[in-house]
């Protein structure tokens, strides 16, 4: 069976594994062979050193760019991603910039405290938040978000979001934050619902004279837990959609080699922790068995590196592709490559 017949009708697919392996190019051609199929897709792109607007020979960016169907097959022939034909759906892109979205939650975040806060102390607020985008697990809390809104968004508008992510050890601890992050957000909560409470304490001992302040502190003390209940209402949707395997599902892309297959077995387990389904392991650029000693050799070594992959992750189906004569660049060569995941 090919890869998306082992995807069925999951709405949300995770392309995860080692840098360098072509999870951009299974992703984009996962993305147009469901499209062929009658299906609008969003692919996005979460890895720092984005490829997709290259793949795709296109400028994609932090909007939606359409890749495929509709006004972008004008013209196109039969040769050309396959062409528009009728019934087919549409691929649509996005690139997504960790350090501009890190940067952008933090000023939307600063903006908040500072309506909230008396006009002199503005200026250690942006200090704070300066130095906060350098703190660790910023760019990834701030990366989740934008990632949760953009999925829940795109289920509203498109039948599947696919997601080209970042190198492996990055993509698990992403996946991992849902669950921490809803808890920490809930935490923070409680702890506000106390502070309300201790402050309508003093604030009735006090009497009359404390009208004014209780009004000021009211509309603070109602921002901030609109805020924190936000928050936490995008992360528990996202942990809810990330561990529905009916919805959602991992498919991990490697190539036949040592450390690919060592990282591949780890972060399988990874996600096994986290309730994340793992629907295929994507064996890319499997070297051919006739064209020469070389390649034939290099065949068998990968052949030993499969077997030991099959052994340590039993209950997973492997899609084997081939290694292409030249790059997959643009939409004619994705095509091609998108007809061996039916």
């Amino acid at each position: 069976m090919g890869l998306t017949g082992l995807l069925g009708e999951r709405r949300v697919v995770f392309f995860g594994g080692k840098g360098g392996v072509g999870k951009t190019t299974v992703s984009s051609a996962c993305a147009l062979a469901l499209a062929r199929a009658g299906r609008s897709v969003l692919v996005v792109s979460t890895d720092p050193a984005h490829n997709l607007g290259h793949l795709w020979g296109a400028e994609v960016g932090a909007g939606e760019t359409l890749l495929w169907g509709g006004d972008a097959n004008a013209g196109a022939g039969a040769g050309d991603a396959g062409g528009a034909e009728a019934g087919a759906g549409s691929v649509t892109g996005m690139e997504i910039d960790p350090d501009a979205v890190a940067q952008a939650h933090l000023s939307t975040v600063g903006r908040t405290v500072k309506g909230m806060m008396p006009e002199h102390l503005h200026r250690e607020v942006d200090r704070y938040f300066a130095l906060a985008r350098q703190s660790p697990g910023t760019q990834e809390a701030a990366l989740l978000e934008r990632m949760s809104e953009v999925v829940l968004d795109g289920l509203e508008r498109y039948n599947a979001v696919l997601f080209d992510t970042a190198p492996t050890g990055h993509t698990a601890r992403l996946l991992e934050l849902p669950q921490l992050m809803s808890a920490w957000t809930e935490g923070l909560l409680s702890r506000r619902t106390k502070s309300e409470r201790f402050s309508d304490a003093m604030r009735g001992l006090e009497g009359r004279r404390a009208d004014a302040a209780r009004s000021s502190q009211e509309v603070r003390d109602a921002e901030i837990r609109r805020v924190l209940e936000r928050r936490r209402d995008l992360f528990v949707r996202m942990r809810e959609l990330l561990t529905d395997a009916q919805r959602t599902a991992f498919v991990m892309v490697l190539a036949a080699e040592r450390m690919p297959v060592l990282e591949t077995v780890e972060l399988h387990g990874q996600l096994r922790g986290i309730g994340v389904d793992v629907a295929a392991a994507v064996v890319n650029r499997r070297s051919p068995t006739d064209a020469g000693e070389f390649l034939a050799g290099r065949s068998t070594a990968e052949g030993e590196h499969v077997a030991e992959l099959r052994r340590q992750v039993p209950g997973v189906p492997l899609v084997q592709l081939p290694l292409l004569p030249g790059e997959v660049t643009g939409a004619a060569a994705v095509g091609r490559f998108a007809a061996l995941l039916d």
